[in-house]
């Protein structure tokens, strides 16, 4: 048995010899951003890793930068965002304001919810990644002129918006929590 993974092309004719109604087009373009986002998670992992920083802590400052300033949000409105439980919420939220990265305040207009906010640390916990990102995408760029890659993200956004409108609640649990 090979200890390597096959390479794209190797795994299309592997999928052919097996399946002989397969489209290879279709087969090396969903094969090949199922690899991509593989990989890329695997960086991003690394890059936060290197920030003292988890996926889901970044997920969550990125739900609070999204909401613009003052940069804040109810707990139920980032776990359905993230699909979530409110129990997990809950968990991230309280380790995320150990590191003080967030604050939670009671909500002056119903003093049975908190708000999230943003804090300064936060926000430039935020921003670090955001660098740190850039430069890595602008390099898994780097072999793509402006107009391919224009190109490629008006393609890729379609295929998003075809999947989005066919399963929309493919990115987590929305449906569970409504």
């Amino acid at each position: 048995m090979p200890d390597r993974q096959p390479t794209l092309d190797e795994q299309i004719a592997i999928y052919q010899r097996e399946y002989r109604d397969l489209d290879p087009q279709v087969e090396k373009v969903v094969n090949a951003l199922s690899r991509l986002d593989r990989r890329m998670s695997v960086a991003y992992g690394r890059h936060l890793g290197t920030l003292d920083l988890t996926n889901p802590e970044w997920e969550v400052l990125k739900e609070l930068v999204m909401a613009g300033e003052p940069y804040q949000l109810w707990p139920g409105t980032i776990a359905k965002r993230l699909g979530l439980t409110p129990a997990a919420m809950t968990h991230r939220i309280d380790r995320m304001l150990t590191q003080g990265l967030v604050t939670r305040e009671q909500d002056p207009d119903n003093r049975v919810r908190v708000i999230i906010g943003l804090t300064d640390t936060g926000r430039e916990k935020w921003l670090q990644v955001m660098r740190k990102a850039s430069v890595f995408e602008e390099d898994l760029l780097q072999d793509l002129n402006t107009e391919e890659r224009g190109h490629l993200g008006e393609l890729l956004t379609r295929l998003l918006r075809r999947v989005e409108d066919a399963q929309p609640d493919a990115g987590g649990r929305l449906t569970d929590l409504e």
